[in-house]
């Protein structure tokens, strides 16, 4: 267990890491295990309500964008007070809006419970403990990220025939009732999260300087710094499209498959599947990051574009294997997708910026999350299928792959290796942070002594 107090050079790439690991794959199973499997849930709340697809999407689409456009509350929070009372405290708001949802009478009071006041609380548990794992990892960062994920892929594997079973046994009050009692363990989550000073830390703006304003304070603990820097927020648009698909399928592939007249049970275990092949492609997309034999950006950009491809393809499958088959494409692609997405803002903002780089770019993206699912669901509305709907979220998906090719120097290089380097500096093979430099120009490393893609001057805040 860390000492606190105790100042570390760089990540310790182990120790006490790995129970942190252990921490982030309970809290992600726990918060988008659930998010994910909730398409159980909306088939009886279009039953139940007797309301349009649209207006249901909107619980979920709220909770996911709450939780992304928060985000930076619980990165602040986390920066002042640490991460394990912020992850506790969203552990228990996030338990309390899903038992109140419980009673729900009309679904505004599901809009409030489970999208306003758990989706808040699953903000102040993702983006933390996942910043969290960054920082105690250096040269098995994505491997370790990868790892803290897989609690996605199995619960969403195990949650989708749970939360039907429930469902059939005690209603779907009662299994939200279960469902809010396994969120409370979110709190016992968060006591495992120690905290570690990195030597990096001392050199951010906050704790440089002291006598600084308020706003100054408050600018930089919410990370509006970031705001100019080009590279990241070129990343942050990318993945804001990326969101704008990525949860359609796992909000309504159930609705599709039982619009087709597969059996509610053949439908869940499509879920089931899908995270299934999720699990792999972290794990995959782990080992891949960690061998270090193609950089960061390219293995993110070929997890995009078939991650796309492949929702695409879900129109066309109306045989229910060949329909497994591409609910497994799309569950291996996705899920490879999502530890690069973490993995690499370390090597675009540097580590001292972990915590509010990460909700600056959850709070963005909370657009697309927010806006994707109501406009699958209004699509469904107007055309009466989901064709449409599977169209628009894999074209979000590409265009987001596309404007992923437009990161500094993406194709000046293909294989990372003695990264440049800044006097007094170090850098790994193959990985590496914007470095704080003393003169004007930091040079953020990816790649070899002819491939550095983002050069911040840092000083007047330009990107090149």
């Amino acid at each position: 267990m860390p000492a606190q107090g105790v100042v570390h050079p760089e990540p310790p790439d182990g120790g006490w890491g790995w129970m942190v690991v252990l921490a982030a794959f309970l809290q992600s199973a726990l918060v988008f295990g659930v998010i994910r499997s909730f398409g159980v849930f909306f088939v009886e709340f279009v039953t139940h309500f007797d309301e349009l697809s649209g207006r249901i999407s909107w619980i979920t689409s709220i909770g996911i964008a709450v939780q992304q456009f928060a985000s930076p509350v619980g990165s602040a929070l986390s920066c002042h007070y640490g991460a394990r009372p912020v992850i506790m405290a969203g552990g228990f708001f996030s338990g309390l809006g899903l038992l109140l949802a419980s009673f729900a009478t009309c679904l505004a009071h599901l809009y409030l419970c489970i999208g306003l006041l758990s989706g808040f609380g699953w903000a102040l548990v993702f983006t933390p403990s996942m910043a969290s794992v960054a920082r105690y990892f250096k040269k098995r960062r994505t491997l370790a990220t990868s790892l803290a994920l897989t609690g996605v892929g199995l619960s969403s594997f195990a949650f989708s025939p749970l939360f039907q079973l429930l469902v059939d046994t005690y209603a779907w009050r009662g299994a939200l009732l279960i469902v809010a009692g396994m969120s409370f363990n979110l709190m016992v989550c968060g006591a495992l999260i120690q905290p570690l000073t990195l030597k990096e830390d001392l050199s951010c703006p906050a704790k440089a300087h002291p006598e600084e304003t308020c706003w100054r304070k408050l600018s930089s603990l919410f990370g509006l710094h970031l705001l100019s820097h080009y590279p990241f927020m070129r990343f942050v648009l990318a993945i804001t499209l990326v969101n704008t698909g990525y949860f359609i399928p796992y909000v309504h592939l159930v609705a599709r498959a039982r619009e087709l007249g597969f059996t509610e049970y053949q439908a869940a275990f499509l879920m089931s599947m899908a995270a299934v092949a999720d699990l792999c492609g972290r794990l995959f997309s782990g080992w891949l990051g960690n061998c270090r034999a193609f950089r960061l950006i390219h293995i993110l950009v070929t997890w995009t574009f078939l991650t796309g491809i492949f929702l695409l393809l879900i129109p066309w499958g109306h045989s229910y294997p060949l329909l497994v088959a591409i609910s497994l494409g799309y569950g291996f692609s996705s899920g490879a997708l999502s530890p690069v997405v973490f993995s690499i803002i370390p090597e675009i903002v540097g580590i001292a910026d972990i915590f509010s780089s990460m909700g600056l770019l959850q709070m963005i993206e909370s657009i697309g999350g927010l806006l994707g699912s109501p406009l699958s669901g209004f699509l469904r509305d107007v055309t009466g299928d989901y064709v449409g709907s599977f169209l628009a979220a894999g074209s979000f998906i590409v265009a987001g792959g596309f404007f992923l090719l437009t990161m500094p120097n993406f194709s000046r290089c293909l294989l990372p290796s003695v990264a440049l380097q800044e006097p007094g500096t170090k850098a790994e093979a193959g990985e590496g942070t914007p470095l704080a430099a003393e003169g004007p120009l930091s040079v953020g490393v990816i790649g070899s002594e002819n491939c550095h893609p983002y050069k911040v001057i840092s000083e007047a805040g330009l990107v090149s």
